[in-house]
């Protein structure tokens, strides 16, 4: 043996130029792109509905001379909300802080730990209050799976939902937004495909994007959902799974809140909690600092609070296990 060893001459150390975490970027996230959000003040309110029927019947008459006009009105009623407040800690103790390597922020590692869990409740309590069967006025099972590409059809689909919408309600839906497994399929349908000029033999590389597939469709907006969760305990085997799964979502909703146009949904934002809070451009998420002397630690602590609200069935159309 050669001496001296390679033990002799070197002890590993941990790389301080480089580690790997898991953090999955904003962008993965959609609970607050498709409807608006709604800061409030309080954590209960309520909101007027204007009723829809109202406004849609035919009963203008004519007018015969030195009489009066025909009078006519439109009811009103309300609706409330109530945020739930979620909250989740993470400890950093005096003694690791010290302790620890260079390389290594114990706080801000905790403060992105409890941010991200956070987002990722509310993605996932967001597909339980919208991305799901039973929400919507029209639940779709489509004839064919949009991944089967011999046989299904896409565009015929959605244009089906988008003229159930049109006629329920006189508007049309503006966004789709689908599951990653959902997009992966639909992005490379042939339909799809021969629509965007690029099923011929030329050579040309190019690349389907939201921004394409929404004009074929007539809509502004496809979103794609990615959030991604695990789904084993802690201490087990990692699996990891989709939160959103193989799912479609037509709807239609205004830029921003409104008092006069309707909603599909809302999501409201009790802001009041946290005046002035907005980590990671989410309004409402709050990070905050606890000194425990006793513990000799500080907790750091996430906080938000939200309400998603179906505030119009009859503008989303929901497309159940569109893909297989």
């Amino acid at each position: 043996m050669s001496q001296p060893t390679r033990a002799d001459v070197h002890v590993d150390a941990v790389l301080t130029n480089m580690a790997t975490r898991y953090v999955q970027s904003i962008s993965a996230f959609i609970a607050s792109l498709v409807f608006p959000v709604v800061p409030v003040d309080k954590q209960s309110n309520k909101y007027r509905i204007w009723t829809k029927g109202d406004w849609f019947r035919d009963e203008a008459q004519l007018r015969p001379p030195a009489t009066e006009s025909v009078a006519s009105g439109y009811n009103m009623s309300t609706d409330s909300y109530m945020a739930d407040v979620w909250a989740l800690a993470k400890m950093v103790a005096d003694q690791d802080r010290v302790n620890a390597d260079a390389d290594v922020n114990l706080d801000r590692g905790a403060v992105d730990f409890v941010t991200q869990r956070l987002l990722l409740r509310r993605e996932i309590q967001w597909v339980a209050d919208f991305f799901t069967t039973g929400k919507w006025a029209t639940d779709k099972a489509v004839a064919s799976q949009w991944s089967d590409y011999a046989n299904s059809d896409p565009i015929s689909d959605i244009e089906e939902g988008k003229a159930a919408i049109l006629a329920a309600t006189g508007f049309e839906p503006n966004k789709i937004t689908v599951g990653n497994d959902v997009w992966r399929y639909l992005k490379n349908h042939p339909d799809i495909i021969d629509r965007l000029g690029m099923g011929g033999s030329s050579s040309e590389t190019r690349v389907v994007t939201r921004q394409a597939v929404a004009a074929i469709f007539e809509l502004e907006q496809v979103l794609v959902a990615k959030a991604v969760k695990a789904t084993s305990a802690e201490g087990a085997t990692v699996a990891m799974g989709m939160v959103h799964g193989k799912h479609a979502l037509l709807s239609y909703s205004p830029p921003s809140p409104s008092v006069e146009v309707p909603s599909a949904g809302y999501t409201f934002a009790w802001t009041g909690l946290n005046p002035g809070a907005g980590v990671a451009g989410v309004p409402g998420l709050a990070v905050s600092r606890f000194r425990e002397d006793l513990k000799k630690a500080d907790k750091i602590e996430a906080e938000m609070a939200w309400d998603n609200k179906v505030t119009g069935s009859d503008l989303g159309y929901f497309f159940s296990s569109v893909v297989a």
